[in-house]
This record gives structure tokens, sequence and C-alpha cells, in this order.
């Protein structure tokens, strides 16, 4: 039987929580930022928690955790 591969793309862009939610950063705080509001830049810097629906297509992308 060969092994369940991780999909090394979702790997690099969540993570999952002690309490076995997953985490993703947010998009669009790389550059142009002169443009963006210092309110909008402050929300780009917190991490999100992926919903519930779509929980079971990251859990199928990461089933290594």
């Amino acid at each position: 039987m060969p092994k369940i591969k991780t999909n090394r793309a979702a790997a690099k862009r969540f993570r999952k929580t002690g309490t076995g939610k997953f985490v993703f950063s947010k998009s669009h705080a790389n550059h142009i930022l002169t443009k963006k509001t210092t309110k909008r830049k402050r929300s780009l810097r917190q991490s999100q928690i992926i919903s519930n629906s779509n929980k079971k297509m990251i859990k199928l992308l990461l089933p290594n955790g």
C-alpha cells in the first residue's frame, strides 16, 4: 500500500492548531502597501481560522497534520 502524500502547496499555506483547527495567513499584505489603509494592513497581519465548510478539503490535502 503506498503512502499518502501531503499536498505541498497546502502545507505551505495552512497549519494545524493544537485543538485541530486549521489556520492561514491573509493575502495582499506583501507589496503596494501605500494605497492600503493602516486599518486594512493591521487586519491583514492576523491569521484566520478555516471555516467548517472548507475544513474537509484541507484535511484531505494534509493527511499527516
